[in-house]
């Protein structure tokens, strides 16, 4: 695994790569990151982070709203069913975890939706920040509140 790090406005990124240049997890905060550390063995050279690093600056910017990377997810299939649906909810907007249940064919599995998000490796990219409570309000989100308050006024969405 190869990883690298950047400052932006709205903190450091650090994204992880396969060797194959496959994105495997973006990382958005320091509690994070450890446990990534101690999961896996990193190296520090990077050679296929530039795209991935660029498209993530255009997401910043306001200039990209979808991106285009290979990437590699592990996780079961459900999981891997409710990253799937967040690649749905458009820029700009949000839904709620109960909707996402109720999507994919399953409106019990509301708290399962939300583990599957609280586990997302690649967030941004499968854009779990713009689920929020069905109320309307903001919940947990692991790259802090404030990263997804940010997030989401950057989309410009109503929360």
């Amino acid at each position: 695994m190869n990883y690298e790090e950047y400052k932006t406005d709205f903190g450091t990124i650090r994204i992880v790569l396969k060797e194959n240049g496959n994105l495997v997890r973006v990382v958005l905060t320091e509690h994070h990151w450890r446990t990534v550390v101690e999961n896996q063995e990193l190296k520090k050279s990077v050679e296929n982070s530039g795209e991935v690093r660029r498209q993530l600056q255009e997401y910043f910017e306001g200039k990209r709203k979808y991106f285009e990377v290979p990437f590699e997810m592990k996780g079961t299939p459900f999981q891997k069913e409710v990253w799937s649906a967040l690649q749905s909810i458009p820029y700009g907007e949000t839904t709620s975890y109960s909707e996402i249940a109720s999507i994919l064919g399953r409106p019990q599995a509301v708290r399962a939706v939300g583990h599957a998000n609280s586990i997302n490796p690649l967030p941004i990219i499968f854009p779990c920040h713009r689920v929020i409570g069905k109320n309307k309000t903001l919940t947990g989100y692991a790259g802090g509140m404030e990263m997804k308050k940010k997030l989401l006024q950057l989309e410009g969405a109503s929360f």
